[in-house]
């Protein structure tokens, strides 16, 4: 695949940690979001190719997350995928909720809001917590090309900084999502919190 931390590597990296390990990631330093802030001015100008070649790398290297895509699901020839509007129009999503995370990393608040939501949001699209790791190893690998030598070392640990620090907090949202709907499900008898004022 050609970018060190894809595949296998991806998994330690970023993911499969319990989540009481997920809700104490760190958030970035204040080098580290300005290193981040830098990088996107050069990585915005190339975001409609940056989040194709995302997601045509998260397929290759995890095929089991076309399973959460009903438009990919099918598609083995991954040219096809490359010229899809559909995965164009996705993957721009995904690069603009990436460019707001960035925009609010000065506004801690309106950061985990934005990321709880997107967590929530995907609770109602299946998509399990166990694939939004992925994304940021392979927005990594796509954007590593783009930067040059800019690229180093440090920017790299500062971007999984962040894509840890939001994905924990998805996955949080994803979890809250579950359980409010779990607890809609309960018949009024079985709710917890509701008292049987019945006499």
């Amino acid at each position: 695949m050609g970018c060190a931390i894809s595949g296998l590597a991806a998994k330690a990296e970023f993911g499969d940690r319990t989540t009481e390990e997920a809700a104490g990631a760190a958030y970035p330093s204040e080098d580290q979001i300005q290193m981040i802030k830098e990088s996107w001015k050069v990585i915005q100008d190339d975001i409609a190719k940056v989040g194709i070649i995302m997601f045509v790398r998260l397929f290759e290297t995890h095929p089991e997350c076309k399973d959460v895509f009903f438009l990919f699901r099918d598609v083995e020839d991954l040219e096809r995928l490359r010229t899809s509007r559909e995965l164009r129009a996705h993957g721009l999503r995904v690069m603009s909720f990436i460019e707001k995370s960035v925009a609010r990393l000065d506004q801690l608040e309106r950061l985990e809001g934005l990321a709880l939501e997107l967590g929530k949001s995907h609770y109602h699209y299946n998509a399990p917590p166990k694939y939004y790791s992925y994304v940021g190893a392979e927005f990594i690998c796509a954007v590593q090309p783009i930067l040059k030598e800019r690229w180093t070392a440090e920017l790299e640990e500062a971007w999984k900084t962040m894509f840890q620090f939001v994905t924990s907090l998805m996955k949080q949202g994803y979890e809250e999502e579950s359980n409010r709907q779990r607890h809609l499900a309960l018949s009024p008898k079985e709710r917890p919190d509701k008292k049987n004022t019945a006499l």
